[in-house]
């Protein structure tokens, strides 16, 4: 018997996939995501938690852009 299991896969490159792995490392047992690590780039996680990690990478980018003072 197939044991198939619904899920989302993130293809990115390696700095955020090691941020998507540190940010389900960082939440309790219960509420882990990621169902495989297949590489470095690519990811296999649930499918409700798509839009948690885009908020996450989003509000990474913006606590780590510069802009020049004026």
């Amino acid at each position: 018997m197939v044991n198939a299991t619904k899920g989302l896969f993130i293809s990115c490159d390696i700095p955020m996939g090691q941020f998507i792995i540190n940010m389900n490392a960082s939440l309790p047992a219960s509420q882990k995501f990621i169902i495989h690590v297949l590489d470095p780039t690519h990811l296999f996680v649930q499918p409700h938690v798509g839009e948690m990690i885009r908020s996450a990478m989003s509000e990474f980018r913006d606590q780590n852009s510069y802009e020049k003072p004026a």
